[in-house]
């Protein structure tokens, strides 16, 4: 292996790079070991970075699939397989491939499996505006969203282990800016294994078919791994109270691209509000939601194209009684 590029040298990195660059140190960092996609903006300088490091030398196979529905199934065999797996995409791609998407977290993936999806607010390079977070609801799958380039590394890492721990597809939600941003990114060293393609298949872990006698068990499967990853966004350190002027009663509720503008803006005034910052889009860290709420007026919801947030938030308030003026 060629230790001395930089994005899979064993030793700490600290460089200048996209938030496409950084996942691919994530992806050498975790041992993810299968890495597919199909072209598309904001995220085929994921592919570019990987094609810098020599085919020879990459700790992971990759490929540029048919389309994004077979690179989502070859990834997910991978993961079946018993190895860590990855596939990103464009917004639009995950309509190709939601006749295999929808499938995944029935499944047990033992080799864990992340998705990277890059939608496009603005339409810099789309078609249209779709907020792919709707998708996890439909498919019970948990999404973890970052704010720039260090945040797409460090939450590639958490996301990874804890879909390797839970056996289920998880989703790194990146969007076109997150992408493209560019900062100094750090990341510890780490102890290289070396690209082991022994398959792994566990048929036992199965069932793989979900037929309709078995689609009842494996849907309360995924709902429990669900329910348990409610408590990851609980406490994941990307989970935090960011505490403004004392007093204002003001707050506001973000997560991803549009916490780090407001935090820009909110750098300038006297007196800022509290932020709640999260992690994970969904599920929502209820508690942490409740007791932000409670202790607040008046909370603004930031967030771009669809009011996903803004509606699980008002949910919240209204099962837990709270009185708060929700914008």
């Amino acid at each position: 292996m060629d230790e001395q590029h930089p994005l899979i040298h064993p030793g700490p990195f600290s460089e200048i790079a996209m938030g496409n660059t950084a996942i691919v140190r994530a992806m050498a960092v975790t041992g993810t070991r299968v890495v597919t996609a199909y072209p598309g903006s904001p995220t085929p300088e994921i592919a570019e970075a990987i094609s810098r490091i020599p085919s020879q030398a990459r700790p992971f196979y990759f490929e540029f699939s048919t389309n994004e529905k077979v690179a989502t199934e070859v990834a997910f065999g991978a993961s079946i397989n018993g190895h860590l797996s990855c596939v990103f995409f464009k917004s639009v791609g995950l309509n190709v491939a939601a006749d295999t998407f929808v499938q995944l977290s029935m499944m047990e993936l033992t080799g864990g499996m992340v998705i990277v999806m890059g939608d496009d607010p603005g339409c810099n390079s789309s078609q249209n505006e779709q907020d792919n977070r709707h998708i996890a609801r439909l498919c019970y799958t948990p999404i973890w969203e970052p704010m720039d380039p260090q945040e797409v590394h460090d939450m590639y890492l958490e996301a990874a282990a804890w879909s390797q721990k839970m056996r289920m597809p998880v989703i790194l939600r990146l969007s076109t800016h997150v992408c493209h941003a560019k900062m100094r990114v750090r990341s510890d060293a780490y102890t290289p294994q070396p690209l082991d393609p022994t398959p792994r298949f566990d048929a036992a872990a199965g069932p793989y078919l979900p037929i309709t006698k078995l689609v009842a068990p494996l849907k309360r499967r995924a709902l429990e791994k669900l329910a348990k990853t409610r408590e990851q966004a609980e406490s994941t350190p990307f989970t935090r109270v960011i505490p403004g002027a004392p007093g204002t009663g003001l707050g506001v509720i973000t997560a991803g691209l549009p916490t780090a503008s407001l935090l820009e803006v909110l750098s300038t005034i006297d007196e800022p509000p509290d932020v709640l910052r999260l992690g994970l889009v969904h599920p929502l860290p209820e508690r942490a939601i409740a007791a932000f709420l409670r202790t607040h007026k008046e909370v603004k919801i930031l967030e771009e194209l669809d009011d996903f947030l803004e509606q699980g938030i008002i949910r919240i308030a209204f099962r837990e009684g709270i009185s708060c003026r929700i914008l």
